[in-house]
């Protein structure tokens, strides 16, 4: 039930945003209104079918750390 109801709001956001970014051909806005949407649609799915999903914090810390530890260097 809960798959039916993510894949009927997903449709309803599809339907309401794409055709005006079409309309207006804004191509970057579109692509980056679709990963997003993309992105939201795989973790929203897998919340719901209880998949074990990666923590967001650990990809920010891993992306982030070393710039964190060369300024620490730098400024400390």
């Amino acid at each position: 039930m809960a798959i039916a109801l993510l894949a009927l709001i997903f449709i309803a956001i599809i339907a309401w945003e794409v055709p005006g970014l079409v309309r207006k051909k804004m191509w970057r806005e579109f692509a980056a209104f679709s990963v997003l949407l993309l992105i939201g649609m795989v973790l929203s799915f897998g919340q719901a079918l209880k998949l074990p999903l990666p923590n967001p914090t650990r990809g920010i810390e891993a992306l982030f750390g070393p710039v964190a530890a060369y300024l620490e260097r730098l400024l400390g």
